[in-house]
């Protein structure tokens, strides 16, 4: 009886990984779909982004499809910043490590900008000086 209580709580957490497990993989197989229609395009658990010509999308990935999806053009930015940790930081020499890491696009004439959120600092960089690139 004792050892059957200690397993319980186990194989509840097997079931909850393996529901977590098919949850990701969904995700996963929403945003591969939604990815087809771009040259360019990444995933991760913060953000999907897409480019294609002049254009970029991004949103939210979920089980479902990416949510909440935004589109602008290149050609209305003005700036991009790769920003760690709410701080501007060179896209050429990023640091290391960083809790929130983002790129922001800063628009011509509009007063607001655009923070992509990003879970490596490498391939915050590696996006913004492509994209800097087709500036």
């Amino acid at each position: 009886m004792e050892r059957g209580l200690l397993w319980l709580p186990l194989l509840f957490m097997f079931f909850w990984l393996a529901w977590q497990g098919s949850k990701e993989y969904q995700k996963v197989e929403a945003y591969r779909a939604w990815a087809e229609q771009f040259e360019r395009a990444k995933y991760d658990i913060y953000a999907v982004l897409g480019q294609k010509g002049q254009d970029i999308t991004w949103g939210k990935p979920t089980p479902k499809g990416p949510i909440k999806l935004e589109t602008f053009s290149l050609i209305d930015v003005q700036k991009i910043q790769l920003l760690v940790d709410d701080k501007i930081v060179e896209i050429d020499n990023p640091p290391e490590k960083g809790r929130q890491i983002e790129l922001e696009f800063i628009f011509v004439e509009k007063p607001q900008s655009v923070r992509v959120p990003f879970t490596e600092i490498p391939l915050a960089a590696e996006w913004g000086k492509f994209l800097q690139g087709v500036l």
